[in-house]
């Protein structure tokens, strides 16, 4: 079982930068590849960045390409998320998930969620 724990969201004017980090326990963590997913009020869950098992492979969805970058460390059992120039439209709550695969878009291909981290832009 892995317990993931999120931490870094926060109140952000647009154009600001955010950094978010995934802690992870429980299990062996290179095992997983790892995703960060969000989800905004009344909208569907929405899949953000994806890493492979050794970082060799990443995934960002056309929303966030060339503002956010995944990464991961393996000996310190984290993932993070570097979110820069944030829009408003960037303001969701952000999921860090685990996968027990080499690497995954789709949520449904991930076993293991965190709470959850706010992540607020203002305008």
């Amino acid at each position: 079982q892995v317990q993931l724990v999120e931490s870094g969201g926060g109140l952000v004017q647009a154009g600001g930068s955010l950094r978010l980090s995934c802690a992870a326990s429980g299990g062996t963590f290179s095992s997983y590849g790892m995703g960060w997913f969000r989800q905004a009020p009344g909208k569907e869950r929405e899949s953000v960045a994806a890493i492979s098992r050794n970082g060799g492979a990443t995934y960002y969805g056309d929303s966030v390409k060339g503002r956010f970058t995944i990464s991961r460390d393996n000996a310190k059992n984290t993932v993070s998320l570097q979110m820069n120039s944030l829009k408003p439209e960037d303001t969701a709550v952000y999921y860090c998930a685990a996968t027990p695969t080499w690497y995954a878009v789709v949520s449904s291909s991930y076993n293991y969620w965190g709470q959850g981290t706010q992540v607020t832009v203002s305008s």
